[in-house]
Formats: C-alpha cells, sequence, structure tokens
C-alpha cells in the first residue's frame, strides 16, 4: 500500500466512523496525511487525524483515535494499529506478494513511491553558501516534490544563512568533490549522512564491489543488460512467485516508507543508503534470471526477470531523484 492509498485508507475510516455515529463529525477532511512515525512510534506509518478531529467531534484525541483504530484494522492490508502519545496512530501494513508488489513497481516505474502526502505544504529551504548544501538543497527539493510538496530553495546571498527555518547546513566537503566528476562527487556529498564528514577521495571511482555508488549503478546496468538479452530469447517479464527473494522484496515494500522519510527528515542519505539496500539484494538474483545452457525458459525466469526489472527502475528513479546517471551500460 502507498502513501496515498493509505491516506485514503485513513479517510475512508473517518467517515465509515461518522455514518455509524461513533464520531459526530460536521465537517470532514479533505485529506488525511501520513508520514513515518516519529520519536516513540512504532510500525510503517503514522498519522495526527485522531488529533486535528478531537476538539470537532468533542472528544479527547485518544478516544478518537481508539474509534478510528476499529476500523483501520478491518483493511485486510493493514496487519496492526496501535495508538500512542497524545493520540497518534501508528500503522503497520500487511507485507505484499511478490508478485502484487512488482506489478505495482512496474506500473509506476522510476516514480515508484511517490506520493501526495505533503501536498498542501511549501517548504522553504535555505542552504548556506557551501558546495555540500546547495547540493543537498537542490536534491531535498526533488524529493520533497515527490511526496507532493512544494519546495522553495532560497540562496543566501550574504552567506550568513539568514533564517533557521529550512536552514541545510550540512558538515562541509573538505576538499572540490567535482574533481571525481559530477556523479561520484554528488555521490561522495549526499551518501553520508549531513552530521557525517564527507570523504572525497578516489575510492568512489574504483570499478568493484567495495565502492556502493558502483554496486548501485552496476545492479541498475545488469537489469537493463538482462532485459536485452531477454528479448533475444523472446521472453518478457512476468511478475510471479520467485524463491529465495524475500530480502528483495522487503527493501522493493520499503521503498515508499524510505522515500517518505527522506522528505520527512530532510535525509538525502537515507534515499542512497536506500538504493545500496536494493542492489546489494539484487545482484544475487541475476545469475538464475536467464535459462542457462540447455535449460529451457520457465515461469520461474520470467518472474525473477520482471523482479530484477522492478529494481532497476526502482535504483533509476533513486539515482534520478539524486542527480545521478543511471547509466544502461556500464
Amino acid at each position: 500500500m502507498t502513501p496515498v492509498e493509505l491516506s485514503r485508507t485513513v479517510l475512508h475510516a473517518v467517515r465509515r466512523a461518522v455514518d455509524d455515529g461513533e464520531l459526530r463529525v460536521l465537517e470532514l477532511p479533505e485529506r488525511v496525511l501520513v508520514a513515518p512515525p516519529g520519536p516513540g512510534g512504532c510500525g510503517d506509518y503514522a498519522t495526527n487525524v485522531a488529533l486535528t478531529l478531537a476538539r470537532a467531534a468533542g472528544q479527547p484525541a485518544p478516544r478518537v483515535a481508539e474509534i478510528l483504530q476499529s476500523y483501520l484494522l478491518r483493511s485486510h492490508r493493514i496487519s496492526d494499529v496501535v495508538v500512542t502519545g497524545p493520540g497518534f496512530i501508528n500503522i503497520s501494513l500487511v507485507r505484499t506478494g511478490a508478485d502484487a508488489l512488482v506489478r505495482e513497481v512496474l506500473r509506476c516505474g522510476a516514480r515508484y513511491g511517490y506520493s501526495d502526502a505533503l501536498s498542501g505544504q511549501t517548504v522553504r529551504l535555505r542552504p548556506v553558501p557551501e558546495v555540500r548544501a546547495l547540493v543537498q538543497a537542490e536534491v531535498l527539493k526533488r524529493i520533497l516534490e515527490s511526496q507532493g510538496a512544494v519546495a522553495v530553495v532560497h540562496l543566501d546571498e550574504d552567506g550568513h544563512g539568514t533564517g533557521a527555518e529550512g536552514i541545510v547546513r550540512p558538515v562541509p566537503a573538505p576538499s572540490d568533490p567535482f574533481r571525481l566528476g559530477l556523479d561520484a562527487g554528488r555521490w561522495a556529498l549526499l551518501y553520508p549522512a549531513p552530521h557525517d564528514r564527507p570523504r572525497i577521495d578516489d575510492e568512489h571511482l574504483v570499478q568493484r564491489e567495495s565502492n556502493p555508488l558502483f554496486r548501485v549503478r552496476y545492479a541498475h546496468a545488469r537489469s537493463r543488460a538482462l532485459l536485452r538479452n531477454a528479448a533475444e530469447l523472446h521472453q518478457e517479464p512476468e511478475p510471479g512467485a520467485v524463491d529465495g527473494a524475500q530480502a528483495l522484496g522487503q527493501v522493493l515494500a520499503d521503498h515508499p516508507r524510505v522515500l517518505a522519510a527522506a522528505a520527512a527528515h530532510r535525509a538525502p542519505d537515507r534515499l542512497a543508503r536506500q538504493l545500496v539496500a536494493v542492489a546489494d539484494a539484487v545482484l544475487p538474483l541475476y545469475p538464475a534470471v536467464l535459462p542457462l545452457g540447455a535449460e529451457k525458459p520457465s515461469a520461474a525466469h520470467r518472474a525473477r526477470l520482471a523482479l530484477a526489472d522492478a529494481a532497476g527502475a526502482v535504483l533509476a528513479g533513486g539515482l534520478s531523484l539524486l542527480g545521478i546517471d543511471a547509466p544502461d551500460h556500464l
């Protein structure tokens, strides 16, 4: 379930509670915001809808949350609902079957994980005049927009970081990152957490598994090569069950949540680390995607091909948000 679908599910629960007389609210919200749980929360997503409805309903927010909890648990796509704090509703989702998940990823393509969860919000980003801050602000703008927000970057012309709201001030780069080239330089700035000092060295350029950027781009390029080779064999992707792919399925299912968290916490490094997780999970799958030798193509091969295609789409979309090229050949 995507954040957009979950938002609609929560709104439907509110409407059902009102229709049944459990909540007495004259004016229903047009939409409900869901986001990754904050401190003290749990599950996949949380919403403050009970707090926003409490006054109109004439009931304490925890009681409103408990009423909505019973309605949300009726959804076959929600596994658990927990009320925490002053009335936050924390929601755990049922893990989607591999074939349904892959179909969803392939339907969305590189935009898998996009939502309108932040629709109506305007976020102002104010990077300090330093290369890492400027790159992070540019990437955060795209990530926030992927979640429906309007993001505006205000360049600080006087160099003093005017205004604390939306300030982007990561630990500065120790040297020019773009001596490594555009893609490696950007990765060097974005992969570490903002409070960590970025490492600007030639390790970002090596073409081996020790380099996370190489693994991500190689995994994407391999997925495209497998599709080309499969086409020569007249094989097309067909989502289905894939043995031994639970780790990959998990990271693909988590991608919308990670993208939402990167937006909510202004943390592009979360997206970068997610792409590494996808690459590390899909690379072991590749040797078994196409038939070997006299082996005949089967439904299992087509299902693995679909899973590889889905992983490639997620990698391409994530690299695009980071402003890094996702080559089809490497």
